[in-house]
């Protein structure tokens, strides 16, 4: 068995909650769990049903004012976003962060909220599941530093290449989140 790891979730859906919007608290968060010996700081993905900074935007601040904790999204919505700029954003926060970086994603929680959430942005709630699996696939196809085309289910594209390409070859871990049928893995 490996060694115990501990992370934080930086609150940045409480702080919102509360009408705070201090991004530079959440920051001195994660360099002082840093200083603990924390092993990762994380940051949640909710743009409407539980609104709060960011993760993405979060996290490449923290990337700068950190050198050695992993960071993580806890978890992102990829159906949420177009996977090329989902894979973009990725790719850079990975580099900004030195290779420190785990795309935790998920596919969100059969609620009414999360349902709204979906349907706010145009996504259907239902194909969620489809639309995860085939953008992990698309991210990992868009970080081989190869010119993609793609024509899927969700999404059709031609001759894409990304820079600049994540720190890691084959880009950050992905970590899957979630529960129920439409993600049973």
């Amino acid at each position: 068995m490996g060694k115990l790891k501990i992370g934080y979730l930086l609150p940045t859906r409480d702080q919102a909650a509360r009408g705070a919007h201090d991004l530079e608290r959440l920051v001195r968060q994660a360099r002082r769990a840093e200083e603990l010996g924390l092993d990762s700081v994380w940051a949640g993905d909710s743009p409407v049903t539980r609104p709060r900074a960011d993760p993405l935007l979060l996290l490449a601040a923290v990337a700068q004012a950190t050198e050695r904790i992993t960071l993580g999204t806890a978890v992102l919505l990829p159906a949420l976003r177009h996977p090329i700029l989902l894979a973009h954003q990725l790719a850079t926060l990975d580099r900004l962060a030195a290779g420190r970086l785990i795309a935790g994603l998920g596919g969100g929680f059969p609620t009414p909220h999360t349902r709204a959430q979906f349907a706010a942005v145009g996504v259907g709630f239902e194909r969620r599941g489809e639309r995860l699996e085939e953008t992990i696939t698309l991210l990992r196809r868009l970080w081989s530093g190869e010119a993609v085309s793609h024509e899927g289910r969700h999404f059709a594209f031609s001759g894409v290449r990304l820079a600049p390409p994540p720190a890691r070859p084959g880009g950050p871990p992905i970590w899957l989140a979630g529960s129920g049928p439409a993600l049973r893995r």
